[in-house]
């Protein structure tokens, strides 16, 4: 019971036993004038504010730890980012959620201390951010492993390597195509020269034959540098027969149709007809005139034969033996290795030919051969039922050549001389 002495004027208390452990339950044992005193309850309260300060540095602390944590696993994150960086980013991203809601279980008295952990969690987030998005975004080479590397290198080298062979092929192959380019380029130009060769041959009407043997060669002027020349020389003959076609109006005489010379005797074979004399065959400077007629511009086929034995000879015009007769060099075999002139009469192997006695006019069909033809043979000749090229001197365009301004000219004489008649 309290006193009413003590207590407040108007005022009564009411007092209740209680049971021994009802101090246990939290209600303060009245102290002896009904209220505590004024330093304990001030010591009460101080222990109890002293006791939240503790609580809040140890929280503090922790979280300063986790910030220390964090902190230095995003710098070795930024450092060097591994292979697998969306991995380590998640993570880290994990550990920060722990590190968050930790944090968010702090006191709410000190404004300060919050407000600054806000913007280091921000800070923290939005570094995470970048070096994600970086990551994501940009793999440097210097951040890809050394195998990664190392197959890169190879590949690379293996490419430079293939590169470089197929450079090696094309330069090959344009030396090839350069090569068989000139090659091809030298065969162009040598058969262009060869075909300009050929035309230049057949503007001056050389070579522009149907077969080798239809060709003449004309003779237009009395000179001493007209003449055509056999390659081939005769070999040493006991008999020949000489066959040609001619045409000539020249007067007087027709000149020399052909000569055959040799060392030591000029006249060896000689038909000629000069100034007003007859045709004259020559053998080995013997003179033997003959009955032939063929100064009036029309083409006639003349031969004549001879044989060493008794020296006997033929001759023929357009296939009719006008003259025969004997003692022309008789025994005397022709000689060989002579020089044979169409068109002029030698004085010396080969030369010193004189105007005068010049052939005016054209011939074709100059064959020699080793014997004495039958008279069937020549007239067949002669009126072209049969071709019989002369077995020592056939008359081919390649036998033939021609000097001083005397041509080649394609020519059939068998139908020229039906012209004639």
């Amino acid at each position: 019971a309290v006193g009413d002495s003590e207590s407040p004027p108007g005022s009564r208390f009411v007092c209740t036993s209680l049971p021994l452990d009802a101090a246990g339950a939290g209600c303060p044992v009245p102290m002896q004038g009904g209220a505590l005193p004024p330093e304990e309850e001030l010591r009460a309260t101080v222990l109890q504010l002293r006791e939240t300060v503790l609580q809040q540095k140890e929280t503090i602390g922790s979280q300063r730890d986790a910030i220390r944590e964090l902190t230095g696993k995003l710098s070795r994150c930024e450092g060097a980012a591994g292979p697998d960086g969306k991995g380590a980013t998640a993570a880290w991203r994990k550990e920060l959620s722990k590190g968050k809601d930790t944090m968010g279980d702090l006191p709410r008295d000190p404004a300060q201390v919050i407000d600054q952990l806000s913007r280091t969690m921000q800070t923290l987030k939005d570094r995470l951010e970048s070096l994600e998005h970086q990551l994501r975004a940009n793999v440097s080479y210097a951040a890809l492993p050394p195998e990664l590397r190392e197959m890169l290198q190879r590949r690379l080298g293996d490419l430079e390597r293939q590169l470089l062979s197929k450079v090696a092929e094309l330069e090959d192959e344009k030396s090839l195509l350069h090569n068989e380019t000139s090659a091809h380029r030298q065969k162009t130009e040598t058969a262009l020269n060869a075909l300009l060769e050929r035309v230049s041959e057949l503007e001056k009407g050389n070579s522009a034959f149907k077969s080798p043997d239809e060709f003449k060669v004309s003779l237009p002027l009395r000179t001493n540098y007209l003449y055509g020349k056999i390659k081939k020389t005769l070999p040493e003959l006991y008999a020949f027969t000489v066959c040609l076609w001619l045409r000539s109006s020249a007067s007087p005489g027709i000149g020399t149709p052909f000569s055959y010379a040799v060392p030591g005797q000029a006249n060896e074979i000689v038909l000629i007809e000069w100034g007003n004399n007859p045709i004259e065959l020559l053998i080995n400077d013997k003179v033997a005139q003959l009955p032939l007629f063929v100064s009036d511009g029309k083409w006639h086929h003349i031969c004549v034969t001879w044989t060493t034995r008794d020296g006997m000879w033929e001759a023929f015009q357009d296939g009719e033996k006008l003259g025969t007769g004997e003692n022309l060099a008789p025994w005397h075999p022709i000689k060989p290795g002579g020089v044979l002139i169409l068109g002029q009469e030698q004085d010396t192997v080969g030369g010193r030919f004189d105007a005068t006695q010049a052939f005016v006019g054209e011939m074709s069909q100059f064959n020699i051969w080793d014997r004495v033809l039958k008279a069937e043979d020549i007239m067949n000749i002669a009126n072209c039922s049969t071709n019989m090229p002369g077995n020592i001197i056939p008359w081919v365009d390649n036998n033939v050549d021609v000097f001083g301004g005397a041509t080649k000219w394609p020519v059939e004489t068998c139908e020229e001389r039906l012209l004639d008649l």
